[in-house]
């Protein structure tokens, strides 16, 4: 109706609005170059990076799965300036509103995927030590042997040639053919090495021409990388142009950017060498001086150092005989005896004072110990004292001889046994009648009862 105003949308609605619009455009391949790599992320394992081209980027959401796939099938991970190519789908993200491409499917695009496997062999052999500047054998400064591994048919090996005696006629030069493009090059050149090696040169030139990527693919291979490493002689490198590197390059004991650059870094100019010579024999001549006014110098200094230490080595020695003769010993031979014969007269008069005094103290000590000895024992035994005198009191009242004293009296037959019946008895045995005091011999006469 004219006149009413349209009813506002809420942000939740404009995105839906915006995120059902994307999700009409068809899925799209799509080939870039990855640029600000986050991922995996440690929790999701989801990455996330752009993939932009010469004039526009986009981002790029790759999830777990999909970057598993793609880690799987080629052997790399993603990672800044990998050209890729990705099957998928614009999507609108709910919270943010922020357009992403959601890649279903990734791959590595063209040359990059060479390029990137180069990169992980590179990185394989560099881990294992291959590219070591400590590893690398020392090439001589001035070779007079060489020998060129190169196809033998194109112009390299004239240019080198014409470079080694250009610069330096005395350098011999040796050749071993090879093919140097193709899958079967690098077999060639690992054979084409052995036989260089064989002959023992002072170095081994390994060179090729300019060319594509692809062209100097072979010198990428990992059996010739390993087979440059391992040589016995020292290998230069002069592949391609300047800015090309291969893997030979890396694992060489030398890399120059050239073929001619190679020739030349094996063989310096005459001149060159000569001048070199020159300014060498300067050098030791002044070297040489410079080390006989050294040593000159250094000697002046010793022999006035060892006159030093004489001297007061000397000086030393005599202000210590000089001290042994001042002594009294020395001066007075008798004074030492004498000495001791005072120490022990003095001796002798302490110990006739210090016996008599001691011997004092020590009755002292004794009487004291006896008194107190004394003391100690009549307090030991005062308990046992009052005990033996009350048990000796108890035995007294039930001994038989306190009844015998009160007229009492204690008859016994002939045997000793003790009567105490008159039946035990008869007339005319001879008994003993023990009194309280005394003891009596008596014969039986009569034996009798006593009245009840």
């Amino acid at each position: 109706m004219a006149g009413t105003k349209e009813e506002p949308l809420s942000v939740t609605e404009a995105v839906q609005v915006a995120k059902g619009q994307v999700a009409q455009i068809p899925t799209l391949v799509v080939m870039g170059e990855v640029s600000g790599f986050r991922g995996p992320n440690a929790r999701s394992g989801h990455c996330y990076f752009e993939v932009k081209d010469a004039t526009a980027a986009m981002s790029t959401i790759a999830w777990r799965g999909v970057y598993r796939d793609f880690v799987e099938t080629s052997g790399t991970q993603l990672r800044d300036g990998l050209q890729i190519q990705m099957t998928g789908a614009f999507d609108v993200y709910q919270n943010t509103g922020k357009l992403s491409f959601v890649a279903k499917h990734i791959t590595v695009a063209g040359e990059g995927l060479l390029r990137q496997q180069v990169a992980e062999l590179a990185r394989k052999l560099e881990r294992e030590g291959l590219m070591d500047p400590a590893r690398k054998r020392r090439i001589p400064a001035f070779c007079s042997r060489v020998c060129v591994v190169t196809s033998l048919s194109g112009s390299v090996i004239e240019d080198v040639k014409r470079t080694l005696r250009r610069r330096n006629p005395l350098v011999q030069i040796d050749a071993v053919g090879c093919a140097v493009q193709g899958k079967h090059a690098p077999a060639t050149i690992i054979r084409a090495l052995e036989v260089a090696a064989a002959s023992k040169p002072d170095a081994i030139l390994l060179v090729r021409g300019g060319g594509s990527f692809e062209d100097l693919m072979c010198f990428n291979d990992e059996q010739l990388a390993r087979a440059v490493a391992a040589c016995p002689v020292p290998v230069i490198t002069g592949i391609g142009h300047e800015p090309d590197t291969s893997i030979c390059d890396m694992v060489s004991d030398r890399r120059c950017s050239t073929p001619t650059a190679a020739a030349e870094s094996v063989a310096p100019a005459m001149n060159e060498i000569e001048t070199l010579i020159n300014q060498r024999g300067v050098r030791l001549g002044n070297a040489m001086a410079a080390s006989l006014q050294a040593n000159a110098n250094a000697m002046d200094a010793l022999g006035e150092r060892a006159a030093r230490s004489m001297e007061a080595s000397l000086s030393r020695l005599s202000v210590y005989v000089d001290s042994l003769a001042s002594r009294r010993c020395l001066t007075d031979p008798m004074a030492t005896l004498e000495d001791r014969a005072r120490t022990l007269d003095l001796t002798e008069e302490r110990l006739h004072a210090a016996i008599p005094k001691s011997l004092a103290r020590s009755c002292e000590r004794v009487e004291s110990d006896a008194h107190r000895l004394s003391v100690a024992g009549r307090g030991l035994l005062r308990p046992y004292q009052t005990s033996v005198a009350r048990h000796a009191a108890t035995l007294d009242a039930l001994s038989p001889l306190k009844v015998l004293g009160r007229g009492y009296a204690l008859a016994q037959d002939a045997e000793g046994h003790v009567l105490s019946n008159a039946s035990q008895v008869e007339v005319g045995e001879e008994i003993s009648v023990l009194l309280g005091e005394g003891e009596l011999g008596a014969t039986v006469t009569s034996v009798g009862q006593a009245a009840s």
